[in-house]
């Protein structure tokens, strides 16, 4: 019990290893999690250390591995999870093996993407050819000419052909009329369907176009251009009869390219694959090996080289346990020297260790995000488990919210373990479901301050009955749009409603958020005075464990009555306020005593921090709530005032009268242990003690001092937030019940009322025989049922009858409603 209030006893212990034991037993001091090794080699460079070697092969593994993820992720294979428990880290022997998979899975897939790629390119340069002799065969048809000696058709102009990206054809049209001075014709065809880039797999969209000109000049500064602009230039024949046969000889290949790309994505995939079944676990092992050796650099080795020497923390309740694991890791090394750890004395401050579960762990995360507490100190995050909650659900108060939150807290807690063997990869979802009993906490205080406040989805519930009467008549009820109810009257009881707040307020539209301001503002400052007086109590608890007697008077005590005589007395006026006034039936004569006279708390505080007095204006009230007010506020603020200069003032003295105490005498000093974290407040050599210097003390203490009198005055206004965000959310619940919930619930009421008519009426709506009227009926339909002349007519008659008997038209014989 003792570790969960307060952080474990550490202590500093020395390890001696055997070097072929070392990899062992560092791994199963891994696994339990228990220790925190010290650098013994702050000054050797990283690069230079014995095992520096294997930190590189384990991060060039890293590499590979993250390449191989890489390449899975992008072809959308799903990563196998880590079946059961996560395995225990490799022997040093079986890197080769892991570096020799790793390798030889990176060169095939290496390969087989290079291949790949010259297959996708040579597809691509296929595939825009195709195109190219698809589409120029148009502008071949009109720049043809037949000549009249030969009969042969032909062209006195050059051409060349290519394939251009389609965003690049204004800037390359604009650049061959300025460049050849518009002496070139310029064709040029969309390509409909996109075409896939080899190297980095995108779609693109390209154009086709051929350029028509005259003479070897032109001819190399068009393509001079096309190269600028990165066009594919591809040869293509004058001839039809020769365009033809080369488009059959492309069309032939593009279909053997097709077979071989498809086994060759067939293979790839068979390789990625078979990486993705055991890439998890080949991460767990490399990092495992990896944080050995890196665990192993902060060793030191002794004069034969053939020891490691380590030095490290550890708790003192573990040491046993400590013990048992290097047992086991001598044993699996097969080493037959055991190791050795010696526990060391030493004057160095400890780490900090708070054991934890599955339950506090997230309230002590939420701890260190604030700030890790010194040795020894007090743990705060069990008492987190309780004000955390409380204090969301006094924000967040309302019960069907919070019951929602609740069962959604309950169903993480609940499927615990099938959600943790999923494994999810979404942020948000992780940090909801590390604190699935934060949730869990949250939700059912928020029922429970949804009853105080007597508030679900923005309504009430009248469980005990009010304690309010209405003395309005019907007229005053049904045409006023906002009522108040005035406790200056008979309409109040004089007995409160039994738990929480009376429901009647719901309906006092024109006061109830100036009652539930002014209660939840008070409510607010009264929660927060006492969190922080409670916080104050635990730097008690502090003092006394390291027996520091002179913080406890100079620090603790000024502290807690600074907070006393101004905040906590803020406090007792909201409650003498509540219990001086209010209604006193059965006769209201006295006005003192009504709400008429009742003070501000916010502007008797602030006059009372000003010494100042303002006259009642309102006539038969009393200046003061009660005798003596005014001298027993200003001996409060001068008191407090007073606390401020010995928080200041009086650390610095004692431990300057110490310090001369002790030069002169040679004793301890009195706060020896605690400044030196030793647990307990147990004795340390006076070799240790060193004097501090004074000015780093009063600067210390001056900070400290200025941050607790400003933190104490802004901490209270700060716990305001709870009343501003729980009237936030009323007002939101309010507004959401009226414009969503109230409709939609409405809507479906409405929905369900004409359903449930409509399929009664197809089932029981019969037509009487005398044609003028419908009768309905619950019984069988061969009952009879009554007509609308009195008379007893039966569903059989209506299926005989083939006229109308009210309009005397012809209509089916049928017990339709609706054909006259």
């Amino acid at each position: 019990m003792g570790s969960l209030f307060r952080s474990e006893e550490m202590t500093l212990c020395q390890l001696f290893l055997q070097s072929e034991a070392a990899y062992a037993c560092v791994s199963e001091l891994g696994e339990l999690g228990l220790v925190q090794f010290r650098d013994l080699n702050p000054d050797v460079n990283a690069f230079q250390r014995k095992f520096v070697n294997e930190v590189r092969r384990c991060d060039e593994m890293e590499r590979k591995l993250r390449y191989l993820e890489k390449e899975i992720r992008r072809d959308g294979i799903p990563m196998l999870e880590i079946p059961g428990e996560v395995p225990e880290a490799p022997q040093p022997r079986e890197m080769i093996d892991l570096e020799a998979t790793f390798e030889k899975l990176e060169n095939e897939l290496r390969e087989v993407n290079q291949n790949a790629e010259a297959l996708k390119r040579n597809y691509l340069e296929l595939t825009e050819l195709k195109h190219i002799l698809r589409k120029t065969q148009v502008f071949f048809d009109e720049r043809l000419y037949c000549d009249a000696d030969t009969g042969v058709y032909g062209s006195p102009l050059s051409f060349v052909a290519g394939v251009i990206l389609r965003e690049r054809i204004p800037a390359f049209e604009r650049m061959l009329w300025r460049a050849c001075r518009g002496n070139v014709f310029l064709r040029q065809a969309e390509i409909d369907t996109p075409l896939e880039d080899p190297s980095s797999s995108d779609q693109v969209y390209k154009s086709v176009f051929i350029i028509f000109f005259q003479g070897d000049q032109l001819k190399t500064r068009v393509k001079k251009i096309c190269e600028g602009f990165r066009a594919t230039l591809y040869p293509c024949p004058e001839a039809p009869a020769d365009r033809r046969e080369m488009a059959m000889g492309v069309m032939t290949r593009i279909e053997d390219l097709n077979t071989v790309l498809g086994q060759t994505q067939d293979h790839r995939h068979r390789v990625l694959v078979a990486a993705a079944k055991n890439i998890k676990n080949w991460f767990v092992k490399v990092r495992k090996i990896k944080a050995i050796y890196h665990t192993l650099n902060l060793f030191n080795l002794d004069v034969t080289q053939k020891c490691l020497i380590a030095e490290c923390w550890v708790p003192a309740l573990d040491l046993e346990t400590i013990q048992l694991a290097l047992r086991r890791g001598t044993e699996r090394s097969g080493s037959s020297v055991p190791p050795i750890l010696n526990r060391m004395e030493t004057l160095e401050d400890p780490p900090t260790y708070n054991r934890t579960n599955k339950f506090t762990s997230a309230f002590q995360n939420l701890i260190y995000a604030y700030g890790v507490a010194t040795y020894r100190e007090v743990n705060p995050a069990p008492y987190t488990i309780i004000t955390f909650p409380f204090l969301f659900a006094v924000m967040f108060g309302d019960l069907g919210h919070g019951a929602i939150m609740a069962v959604f807290g309950f169903w993480m807690c609940y499927k615990e373990k099938p959600l943790q063997a999923k494994k999810i990869d979404s942020e948000i979802w992780n940090i909801f479901f590390g604190g699935r009993y934060i949730v869990l906490l949250m939700g059912l205080f928020s029922m429970y301050t949804g009853l105080i406040y007597n508030d679900i989805f923005s309504k009430s519930l009248n469980i005990f009955g009010s304690s309010w009467r209405q003395n309005y008549n019907e007229s005053t009820l049904t045409t006023a749009k906002s009522l108040q109810l005035n406790p200056d009257s008979m309409d109040y009881l004089q007995h409160p409603y039994p738990f929480g707040i009376d429901p009647v307020w719901q309906l006092a539209e024109a006061n109830k958020i100036i009652f539930m301001n002014a209660y939840k503002m008070k409510i607010s400052i009264i929660i927060g005075v006492f969190h922080m007086l409670f916080g104050v109590c635990l730097s008690l608890w502090n003092h006394l464990y390291f027996k520091r007697r002179i913080s406890v008077y100079v620090e603790f005590i000024p502290q807690i009555l600074f907070l006393l005589l101004l905040f906590f007395y803020m406090v007792l006026l909201m409650f003498i306020k509540w219990t001086s006034y209010g209604p006193s039936p059965p006769n209201f004569d006295d006005v003192r005593t009504s709400g008429y006279c009742a003070p501000s708390i916010l502007i008797t505080f602030i006059n009372m921090m000003l010494f100042k007095t303002d006259p009642n204006m309102r006539t038969d009230c009393d200046d003061t709530m009660f005798a003596g007010q005014m001298g027993l506020q200003k001996f409060f603020v001068i008191a407090a005032l007073m606390c401020v200069p010995v928080m200041l003032f009086g650390k610095p003295y004692f431990i300057m009268k110490e310090q001369k105490a002790r030069a002169s005498q040679g004793h301890q000093s009195i706060e020896a242990s605690a400044e030196n974290g030793t647990a307990g407040g147990a004795p340390v050599p006076a070799s240790a003690h060193h004097d501090e210097d004074i000015t780093e003390v009063f600067i210390h203490q001056a900070i400290h001092t200025i941050e607790y009198v400003l933190g104490s005055v802004s901490h209270t206004a700060s716990y305001l937030r709870l009343w501003a965000l729980s009237l936030a959310h009323a007002q939101l619940a309010e507004v959401a019940w009226n414009m969503l919930l109230r409709k939609g619930i409405s809507t479906l009421i409405i929905i369900h009322t004409l359903s449930t008519c409509r399929a009664a009426c197809r089932t029981r709506r019969r037509t009487c025989a005398c044609g003028r009227c419908r009768w309905r009926t619950r019984s069988s339909p061969r009952s009879r049922g009554t007509c609308c002349s009195g008379k007893a007519c039966s569903p059989r008659a209506t299926r005989a009858a083939s006229t109308c008997t009210w309009c005397s038209r012809a209509g089916p014989p049928s017990p339709s409603p609706s054909w006259c």
